[in-house]
């Protein structure tokens, strides 16, 4: 039996590996904390839920559902992004509901590379960016997102060539791994960028709702000109603890809306319609809820912090996002500094390296477990020889 290229050359996904060390640890009867996947601890919230038991007892719902979303789920992202950012969207062409972001961002590189194109993908990075490129056909040119440059790419860098020749130019703000946060101003520059240069520009904001300690953060949408040339992914995964729901949607320029529209219509039949009443719901929830969840990661993201400190890691509370991004100590790499944290004190991260080159020599750690477990596992980090 001979298998495509694409799926021979394709890595394992990195959280594959990360869950296969936690079940041989367990497997052993050793008790693991796991810091290692962004996957929301805190329930779904009750209004939410009691909006699904609703919507299940509907017939129309139990049928297939229109690629593009129901008209209400488009109307409700359309008024979240009014409300929220001050951004007007046409929902009948502005706006498509997807199977969670993931799905979206995988299937649009489909939409603007053909083998042979290029994409320019910022490092580190989520790793389906590259990987929805390879399944495309194309190639990848990593962007370097660099510390001194608060892990914003240097757009000016990338040589004349490259960025003529390629189709489209990821971005992530708030950032994931690092927690990094964007300016409206940088976001101006990236659309100036991608028209002198004819590059569609796609901005994963699926963490814009996570912030903390009075941080906004912007859309790329507000940015001049944005909706010329870019589309916007977004989720309600971080912002309502809907991670098993999948429930996203995309934004933006009408007829990279449609490609995706016309690419999702031939490969899927769209988010069950029940859940995307759901997603009505969790785009209506008020900002106090919101706040108050993020409160919840607030006190966690201080607490690790705060360890990370006194054993001698330098760690720098981000603003943003469901991670610490942490530099590792010299004479290691990535992979076994994780190592060391699996091996001597039962405890999961992400190296670094997972999320491309420039990664290494970081780790990565999620806030998503609950506190009696962040508890004990800053507890096991304490007092960690660093030698």
């Amino acid at each position: 039996m001979r298998f495509a290229k694409r799926v021979e050359e394709l890595p394992p996904y990195l959280f594959v590996g990360i869950s296969r060390a936690i079940a041989a640890k367990k497997a052993e009867g050793i008790d693991v904390i796991s810091f290692g996947i962004g996957d929301p601890d805190i329930p779904t919230p009750d209004a939410v839920l009691n909006r699904l038991e609703t919507a299940l007892r509907t017939p129309a719902h139990h049928r297939y559902p229109e690629s593009e979303g129901l008209p209400e789920f488009r109307e409700a992202v359309s008024g979240f992004y009014s409300r929220r950012f001050g951004v007007e969207l046409d929902p009948a062409t502005e706006a498509i509901n997807l199977i969670g972001a993931k799905e979206g961002i995988a299937h649009a590189s489909l939409c603007f590379i053909d083998p042979g194109d290029t994409a320019l993908i910022p490092d580190p990075a989520y790793p389906v960016y590259e990987i929805g490129t390879m399944f495309a056909g194309g190639a990848s040119h990593f962007v370097p997102l660099k510390a001194e440059n608060g892990w914003l790419p240097r757009l000016d860098e990338i040589p004349t060539d490259v960025a003529r020749a390629a189709k489209v130019l990821w971005l992530n703000y708030p950032n994931n791994p690092t927690g990094a946060t964007a300016t409206l101003d940088f976001f101006n520059e990236a659309v100036r960028f991608a028209k002198e240069f004819d590059i569609a520009l796609l901005h994963d904001a699926c963490y814009t709702e996570v912030t903390y300690d009075g941080y906004v953060a912007p859309s790329i949408l507000q940015a001049e000109g944005a909706r010329d040339i870019a589309m916007e992914f977004h989720s309600l995964s971080k912002t309502a603890n809907m991670t098993g729901w999948r429930v996203g949607m995309a934004v933006g320029n009408s007829e990279m809306i449609n490609a995706l529209m016309r690419v999702k219509s031939n490969i899927d039949s769209g988010l069950s319609q029940a859940i995307q009443e759901m997603g009505i719901e969790a785009l209506n929830l008020s900002t106090d809820w919101i706040h108050q969840n993020n409160e919840i990661y607030r006190k966690r993201r201080d607490r690790v912090v705060a360890t990370l400190n006194e054993i001698g890691i330098n760690a720098v509370a981000p603003k943003a996002g469901l991670y610490i991004w942490v530099p590792i100590p010299a004479g290691y790499t990535s992979a076994e500094f994780a190592q060391k944290l699996l091996d001597e004190r039962n405890v999961v991260v992400t190296p670094g390296n997972g999320y491309g080159p420039a990664g290494e020599g970081y780790i990565r750690l999620s806030l998503t477990i609950p506190d009696e477990l962040i508890d004990e596992g800053v507890s096991r980090l304490s007092g960690l020889d660093l030698g």
